[in-house]
């Protein structure tokens, strides 16, 4: 009995040190949705995407070596605009260029400084190189999405790991089996080309030699490389890698430090090494196991789930808690002697938005709060800017931002726009709606939301028949940046900010028990004229401009998605609108749309209960908008005539608005009523999702299997009424479910937090 007891005892203990020992394995959790290829990409845009929200890599081959392109968020040449500076830069010296029909003026300050001047812009980091000629030919290289690891095999049996800390700013890679005398070199970006280069546009970037910097520093040791960096100003970086070798195999840790930062990347490359590759790699993988149980889905179409996985992936590579927002290329940059296209900003009139879409329903509310956080932390810069700019108290954001807030200019049409502020609110909107976190409302919400409000009402005037409008309006980014772009009366695209942004600030006072704010926006939203529609219904740009030609930008259809202000659910009069909208948009087809506009459209025909509609402009993006690696690439990669745009610039928008439609087909809240797998194909007879997130903080799960949904679970953070459509004849509630009722197809029911509810047919 002793002897048995003793064996059984040294079983679990073997068990238990393999379990440990598969823990601190990279690639042990392949699935279907991994990024796989049979070789090195040879392009920085097509390359292995790694990132922590801070640092980031793109795993690639460039000429004859192994190319790590390495960038960090805060890299950044922040010199001012000091054409910006000028007192009478402002909306009314605007609004008095358009009505003298004289805008050269404007163009020239705003839009052509932006094009020539290099700077303000992301710049690049630097790259890590490894020699390939003495390891063959290539097995395969694989991104595991579960592990964020990339592996790569060689025939001759070399194998190299990689992965960005998810935690700490460093990034690892280890070689095994690797031949003797291969080990890493930095290069650094060329801040002092010899090479005459003509002017570029902001598509292509400037090359970065016109930042003018003096071309940085590499010093080498035995085991390490440091490399030292000056910027405009008192702005510098540093690229830090260190590494020992074993017999056959190379280890070593690389950071990227700038001054805008705390962190040193030589202190962290040494303590990183005296951790341990297994150790962080443990570490590493707490961080993305945790991530990836916040929700899941799975549905019949490959292409759609593989799309989706990975945009989930670069979602938690692109956005934590502490970091800054996602820009256009979030951690990154072009890696090819150039500055990055739109140079690597932050664009508020899509980009921005879109790519946190993904973030309420996909329960990644969290990582979400890297926009907010920063925004709320601007927040002074952004009044101050109002102010000055616009002469109104309250808030309002620059359409187009450095990393710290500061305006950069473009197309003042949009970079200028009155509205920009209000699209941003509506973020600190759904985050109190999917969160139910009224300390959030209390503390952020309400004052953020209700100071774009109190802006808005200050600059607005009385048109002809009492309503509210602009001196001037935009709609993003219809006659681009001519004269013509600046509408007299209000678009539709600024009636439906205002409008919600109006209605947001009433429903957040009634909450918080404000009722002479409720009863004061309210007002303010009856003052307002109704959107604008043409002979068939559908909504124009303003009053006399139908949407009758492709663009790629639905602004004039903000009301119907994202905004939700005509819905499916108001009855005859939306749906009519609705449908005539988006028939339009069919109708003069996609010559001139982006990726990003298949993804949005995905978004609204789901919203329009079309399932088919959505699923069919999705998988438009993902094959033909979309690199190998999955970045969105804005024009028609296929060549396919699904755009007449056929350019590469790499943004990452259309990726997160694609996920976000993926989860509009699948679950909706908007109106306060929760409706499982709303808008799926009718060939999808079987799919599953867990714990996506609606509004009230309700965790839903639910399966569908031969075409009908079998089970649907919820579990409520906070508790409260809920109130779903149910898909049963008769439904049966088990569970902490209190006062059901059923009226119609709608559950009503009371819930305690953290006890699941589980509804199932009798």
């Amino acid at each position: 009995m002793k002897r048995t007891s003793q064996f059984a005892l040294i079983v679990i203990l073997l068990t238990m040190q393999s379990l440990c020992f598969a823990k601190s394995q990279p690639g042990k959790q392949p699935t279907t949705s991994d990024l796989y290829f049979t070789r090195l990409s040879t392009t920085w845009d097509e390359g292995i995407p790694l990132g922590n929200a801070t640092l980031g890599a793109l795993v690639w081959q460039h000429k004859d070596k192994l190319r790590f392109s390495l960038d960090r968020t805060d890299l950044w040449d922040l010199r001012p605009i000091e054409s910006f500076k000028n007192k009478d830069f402002n909306y009314q010296w605007i609004c008095k260029q358009v009505m003298n029909n004289d805008y050269k003026p404007v163009q020239e300050l705003i839009d052509d400084q932006y094009n020539i001047n290099p700077a303000p812009t992301k710049i690049p980091g630097a790259a890590l190189e490894f020699p390939l000629n003495r390891l063959g030919e290539i097995k395969y290289v694989r991104l595991y999405l579960k592990d964020a690891v990339c592996e790569i095999i060689w025939k001759n049996g070399t194998r190299m790991l990689s992965f960005v800390h998810a935690g700490d700013n460093i990034g690892w890679f280890r070689f095994e089996n690797l031949p003797n005398g291969i080990t890493p070199d930095i290069i650094a970006p060329q801040y002092q080309s010899t090479t005459e280069t003509s002017q570029t546009n902001s598509q292509s970037g400037e090359t970065i030699d016109k930042l003018g910097y003096k071309q940085g520093t590499i010093v080498k040791h035995t085991n390490s490389i440091s490399y030292h960096q000056p910027g405009w100003g008192t702005f510098s970086y540093d690229v830090a890698v260190q590494w020992k070798q074993a017999g056959k195999s190379l280890t070593g840790v690389w950071s990227i430090s700038s001054s805008l930062s705390r962190n040193n990347a030589n202190e962290d490359v040494s303590n990183a090494i005296k951790r341990g590759f297994t150790t962080d790699y443990n570490k590493h993988m707490i961080w993305w196991t945790n991530y990836w149980k916040q929700s899941s889905i799975n549905i019949p179409d490959s292409v759609l789930q593989k799309q989706y996985d990975n945009e989930v992936y670069k979602f938690g590579s692109a956005a934590h808690e502490d970091s800054y927002p996602i820009s256009l290329q979030a951690v990154w940059t072009a890696d090819n002697g150039k500055l990055p296209p739109w140079k690597g900003d932050f664009h508020h009139d899509l980009n921005t938005q879109l790519s946190y879409w993904p973030c309420y329903t996909g329960n990644h509310l969290k990582e979400g709060l890297s926009y907010l956080n920063t925004l709320w932390n601007q927040r002074n810069i952004y009044k101050n800017y109002t102010k000055s700019f616009f002469g109104t108290d309250g808030i309002n954001v620059p359409g187009v931002c450095a990393l710290q807030g500061e305006a950069l200019g473009g197309w003042a049409q949009y970079s200028f726009s009155p509205t920009v502020g209000a699209w941003i609110a509506q973020h600190f909107y759904l985050h109190w709606k999917y969160s139910a976190d009224n300390s959030f409302l209390r503390d952020k919400a309400w004052p953020f939301v209700s100071g774009v409000a109190r802006h808005l009402e200050q600059l607005s005037v009385k048109d002809e028949n009492g309503k509210l409008k602009f001196p001037l309006s935009s709609s993003p980014e219809i006659f681009d940046n001519t004269i013509h772009a600046w509408f007299k009366t209000i678009t539709n695209y600024d009636l439906s900010l205002t409008e919600f942004v109006f209605k947001a600030s009433e429903e957040m006072a009634d909450s918080l028990h404000l009722d002479k704010e409720a009863a004061h926006w309210r007002n303010m939203e009856s003052q307002l004229p109704e959107f604008d529609t043409d002979e068939t219904g559908a909504l124009t740009f303003a009053k006399g401009f139908p949407y009758n030609k492709s663009h790629r930008h639905f602004s004039h259809a903000m009301a119907i998605h994202p905004l939700g202000l005509i819905d499916w659910s108001q009855g005859e009069k939306s749906q009519k609108i609705i449908k005539a909208t988006l028939k339009k948009l069919d109708d003069y087809g996609p010559d001139w749309w982006c990726g990003y506009s298949y993804a949005w459209l995905g978004s609204m025909k789901a919203r329009a209960f079309d399932g088919e509609g959505s699923a069919k402009a999705l998988k438009t993006f993902a094959q033909c908008f979309c690199l190998p690696n999955t970045f969105h690439a804005n024009g028609d990669q296929s060549k396919s005539g699904k755009s007449k745009f056929s350019y590469r610039p790499f943004t990452l928008e259309g990726n997160f608005a694609f996920a976000a439609g993926i989860q509009e087909m699948l679950l909706q809240s908007h109106t306060g009523i929760i409706h499982v797998f709303p808008s799926i194909p009718d060939e999808w007879k079987d799919a599953s999702f867990k714990q996506l997130r609606a509004m009230g903080a309700f965790l839903v799960s639910a399966t569908k299997k031969n075409g009908n949904i079998t089970e649907i679970q919820i579990l409520p953070e906070k508790g409260g009424t809920c109130r779903i459509v149910s898909p049963f004849k008769q439904a049966k509630v088990v569970g902490n479910a209190s006062d059901v009722l059923q009226k119609d197809q709608i559950l009503t029911f009371a819930t305690k937090a953290g006890k699941v509810v589980t509804i199932t047919g009798l």
